[in-house]
């Protein structure tokens, strides 16, 4: 067995280190790009959101690596992720590539559910592995989250263009590298002194921006044409809804960890407006929109992509949650068609609003 999964992000760095703990061969898909989307829309349907077609181009270029079974997250509810899965591989088998899928729904009351599917996947393990290795690959996910909210106040703040970008990947290397907890201890330690040593601009004016949406759209720069790096670049700090170790914790530990920011947060925040599921982040993007308005946040963007159904439900709401707070509110859509140029001339002139809009405040109340 050689597995393979969706190149979501840095999802591949927890992932990895979860499943070779426990022996599993695995194969990491190439990052997504214009190869992977381009095959994904060649065999994908036409109107299946670009997540679908990335993850398509993922199985495939990983079955020309040795790839021979997929692991894929399962789900439920109006958003047809629940449903990609089976979707996929019947595609990838009628045009001749033979995988073995294992689905892995999030655990409706026990987390045992998720135990079993990954004793499983690696020739039951004991529970006591499964726990360690699951607990690794945790350890890394947060690992890596804490390196990109570093990265997100670092970037706009940089003396010179393009430190953390360098900083970044060094410590994601790091963090990537470490084989055992020991040494992914040192290796926090090493990439947090990295991240620490980009020269910064304390006094710079900086504004601060909630991105919200889609969770692959989110994680997945390509997908979303870097837009997180490019907020950076043009002087705003950006902090994300949705993280990947918060969402391993909401949704496949039920909540035990404590101390992070849950999804029931956003979801009573988003209760005056949406007070139900609509299926994928639907909620959570409305109830996020809330928070960062409330914590004094300078703008908004919204990323989703084309034809997603529950961020074109938060996208219809989020004008009265704008208009109650006064916060602007920017909304990207991406497919394959979208062009990283207009995508940066549409930032250029959100930000410019936004830094207008502080003026005149700071004028107004001086």
């Amino acid at each position: 067995m050689r597995v393979t999964f969706p190149h979501m992000g840095n999802l591949y760095i927890c992932l990895k280190a979860m499943l070779q703990y426990l022996g599993v061969d695995v194969v990491v898909p190439p990052p997504s790009s214009k190869k992977t989307l381009t095959l994904g829309v060649k065999y994908g349907p036409e109107f299946a959101c670009m997540p679908l077609k990335l993850n398509l181009g993922n199985f495939i270029e990983a079955y020309g690596l040795g790839a021979d079974t997929i692991i894929m997250a399962g789900g439920c509810g109006p958003c047809r992720f629940g449903y990609y899965a089976q979707i996929e591989y019947a595609i990838l088998k009628d045009i001749g590539y033979e995988f073995q899928l294992i689905v892995i729904e999030p655990p409706e009351r026990h987390i045992s559910e998720l135990f079993n599917k990954i004793r499983h996947i690696t020739g039951n393990r004991s529970w006591w592995q499964v726990i360690q290795a699951i607990r690794f690959g945790y350890q890394k996910a947060r690992a890596v989250d804490e390196i990109e909210m570093a990265a997100f106040k670092i970037r706009p703040r940089e003396l010179v263009f393009g430190a953390t970008d360098i900083a970044y990947r060094s410590a994601l290397s790091l963090i990537d590298s470490a084989s055992s907890p020991n040494e992914l201890d040192r290796a926090k330690k090493r990439a947090g002194v990295i991240m620490a040593g980009v020269v910064l601009d304390e006094s710079r004016p900086v504004l601060k921006i909630g991105l919200t949406g889609e969770i692959f759209t989110l994680l997945e720069p390509y997908s979303n044409l870097d837009v997180e790096r490019h907020i950076g670049y043009l002087g705003a700090e950006v902090d994300r809804s949705i993280y990947l170790s918060e969402w391993v914790n909401d949704h496949l530990f039920l909540g035990m960890l404590k101390g992070l920011r849950s999804r029931k947060d956003a979801c009573s925040a988003a209760s005056p407006y949406l007070r139900h599921f609509v299926g994928g982040h639907g909620q959570e993007t409305v109830g996020s929109a809330v928070n960062y308005a409330r914590a004094g946040f300078d703008g908004l963007v919204q990323v989703f992509p084309f034809t997603c159904m529950p961020e074109i439900v938060a996208e219809s709401i989020l004008p009265e949650v704008s208009t109650e707070y006064g916060i602007p509110i920017l909304t990207l859509i991406m497919d394959e068609h979208t062009g990283k140029t207009g995508i940066i001339t549409r930032l250029e002139a959100f930000i410019d609003l936004l830094e207008r809009k502080k003026e005149f405040r700071r004028h107004a109340f001086s």
